[in-house]
């Protein structure tokens, strides 16, 4: 998705869609269209938290869409990125390719104009996300990517906007990148097919990227997550990534790479098993982390290591009462194969191998702690 800043009046907008979000009570949003100032009047919207109403405007925007945030005084970046996410979620809806959006004074909260403008984007990427790679739609149904978004700001916050648009641009990148990675089914996104990803990250960005595969991670000794691996034909990988943006010792991400998770011998109840593609967001989340490193440069070293695997249930697989050695040599019971069980023996090689090198760490588990918490290291360069 493209961004543009525009420092045009509302007015003289000329837009399929111009999304606004609005504080409740109205305030300066009112002055935007008549049909606007009819609605309100008339008390079809309030600008309650997650509000809308759509306006076939008289002027130059052929839509007005007004989006709710609540009270001024409860406005937050959450928030805001939140309405910018519905404005988005409506827009790909109606089936523009593009749209403005802007935010009413009222509705700013204490954002700065480069904070405001990063997570406009940060919303709109998420609001406008939709997967379609693996299913074919109906005509009637399918419904155009957003291409392009274009911020309508005051004249005076241009500079700082467009340094906003910089790190807003690239967090959406990273939050695309992790989210059609993440729900990848487990025969496509395959611990081979995240080795690949890394590897590619690397050669867009010149990241250094070391990708270890079953034999390899068998002469490391890495046990623990071998056993993970062993009732899988799938083999296992050990990947690592290093961004290099300063001097020092590095941030260390580790991300949870188990492309599907049937539990193995202690297998899930069957109900909502395919979800259990989801336990690799981890590392996917880690993989998006450097696509956002790659485009924002900032001065920091970062590692990224990610133990993937499948963990599934045949002759091979590992049982409850098992005893396997881990990369620095200690021995694990397997008691019961829960998630919190089997993210330890999984986890382990890779806490060891930052350990080794007395490095700070940053565990992504099965979600997206690793993510969030480098955009903010990231945002703050």
């Amino acid at each position: 998705m493209k961004t543009l800043v525009s420092t045009k009046p509302l007015g003289s907008v000329e837009t399929p869609l111009l999304a606004l979000i609005a504080a409740q009570g109205g305030g300066s949003a009112t002055a935007i269209d008549p049909g606007v100032q009819r609605a309100v009047a008339a008390g079809d919207y309030k600008g309650k938290k997650d509000e809308t109403l759509l306006v076939y405007a008289s002027g130059k925007a052929q839509r007005i869409l007004l989006v709710g945030i609540g009270k001024p005084g409860e406005i937050t970046r959450s928030a805001i990125r939140r309405a910018a996410a519905i404005a988005a979620k409506r827009a790909r809806a109606l089936g523009t390719k593009t749209f403005s959006l802007a935010v009413a004074k009222e509705a700013r909260g204490s954002l700065g104009a480069a904070e405001l403008a990063q997570v406009l984007i940060e919303g709109a990427a998420q609001g406008g996300w939709q997967f379609t790679e693996l299913k074919k739609q109906s005509e009637e149904d399918s419904k155009p990517e957003i291409e392009s978004l274009e911020l309508v700001i005051d004249v005076a916050d241009k500079d700082e906007t467009e340094a906003g648009r910089r790190v807003g641009d690239a967090i959406a990148a990273g939050y695309l990148f992790t989210r059609n990675l993440q729900v990848l089914p487990g025969n496509v996104c395959t611990p081979a097919y995240l080795g690949e990803q890394a590897q590619k990250l690397a050669a867009a960005y010149g990241f250094k990227a070391t990708i270890l595969d079953k034999a390899q991670i068998k002469k490391e000794g890495m046990g623990a997550l071998l056993a993970v691996a062993q009732g899988s034909a799938e083999e296992p990988r050990f990947i690592v990534l290093e961004y290099q943006g300063a001097s020092g010792a590095p941030i260390v991400l580790i991300g949870k790479g188990v492309t599907f998770d049937s539990g193995g011998i202690s297998i899930k109840p069957a109900a909502n098993m395919e979800d259990m593609k989801f336990d690799k967001s981890g590392a996917t989340a880690v993989l998006g982390t450097f696509e956002v490193l790659g485009r924002l440069k900032p001065k920091i070293n970062v590692v990224g290591l990610i133990p993937a695997t499948e963990n599934l249930p045949s002759g091979t697989a590992i049982k409850p009462g098992d005893v396997v050695k881990s990369h620095l040599g200690k021995t694990i019971e397997i008691i019961n194969r829960t998630p919190d069980s089997l993210r330890r023996p999984l986890l382990r090689p890779a806490l060891q191998a930052g350990r080794r090198n007395r490095r700070r760490h940053i565990d992504g588990g099965g979600r997206h702690r690793a993510w969030s918490s480098c955009h903010r290291h990231a945002r703050q360069r």
